[in-house]
């Protein structure tokens, strides 16, 4: 798809957030004084997150971006409920989910999470319809309705004449159109996209770019880390992270 198709042809085929998910005054998520300690052995302790606070709207659309080490990885890692907090608490959709139980958090994780990832994680052996489908097959919503929605969100990302092909068969942009209809199909709260046009050329980051755009304008919330200014910029707002901490935010 060229990147001189107009973003209103975009939005047309976007689904807007549904089941209650409204853009108003209510909170996507919230983080209080998060921290994250990694112990490694004697009195080495590294402090990955050293309190951190921040509000996330429902709609918002928040690039955060920082130097290695600077804890961006480890707070995305928290929202996406790959892993606990040391103290402090993470609110998702008004649920306290910061000392969950593991089976607990990959409920969550499955009900109000999308993930979209710099290296797409498709799975080889599945189409393009299956892998979108994989999430709910987890959760053993498996169905011709269900298939109806994947078919529906590929051919919303561009690839209604892909449906049956496998990951190999596809160029890296096409892999991430995937990764986004695969966020999509749980209908999630609020989409997680780790560095998602770090993998693609320019013309094609442009392409990813405008389609988080045009879910965002949509009504979804979207959190990405990227380490590209340029990339950042197109978010509502930027965070920016150093040692642990809150540097910035614009």
């Amino acid at each position: 798809m060229s990147t001189s198709e107009p973003h209103a042809r975009f939005s047309s085929r976007l689904p807007s957030a549904e089941n209650g998910h409204d853009a108003r005054s209510r909170q996507a998520a919230r983080v209080v004084n998060l921290r994250k300690e990694y112990h490694l052995g004697g009195n080495n302790i590294v402090h990955a997150l050293r309190g951190v606070s921040l509000d996330f709207p429902e709609g918002d659309f928040v690039a955060i971006m920082g130097q290695s080490g600077s804890g961006k990885s480890t707070l995305l890692n928290l929202l996406g409920c790959l892993d606990r907090p040391t103290s402090g608490q993470y609110f998702l959709g008004g649920q306290d989910v910061s000392r969950l139980s593991d089976y607990e958090l990959s409920r969550v994780r499955g009900r109000l999470l999308g993930f979209i990832f710099q290296s797409y994680n498709l799975i080889p052996q599945l189409t393009v319809v299956e892998n979108i489908q994989a999430p709910l097959f987890y959760q053993g919503r498996v169905g011709g309705k269900e298939t109806e929605r994947c078919v529906r969100l590929a051919t919303m990302v561009g690839l209604r004449e892909r449906l049956d092909h496998r990951p190999f068969q596809l160029s890296g942009g096409q892999q991430q159109r995937v990764a986004i209809a695969r966020a999509l199909v749980n209908n999630p709260r609020v989409i997680l996209a780790d560095e998602p046009t770090g993998n693609l050329d320019s013309q094609t980051g442009e392409e990813i770019m405008r389609l988080l755009e045009a879910l965002n304008e949509s009504g979804r919330t979207i959190i990405m880390v990227t380490h590209e200014l340029d990339i950042a910029q197109r978010a509502k707002r930027v965070v920016v992270m150093r040692d642990g901490l809150l540097e910035a935010a614009h």
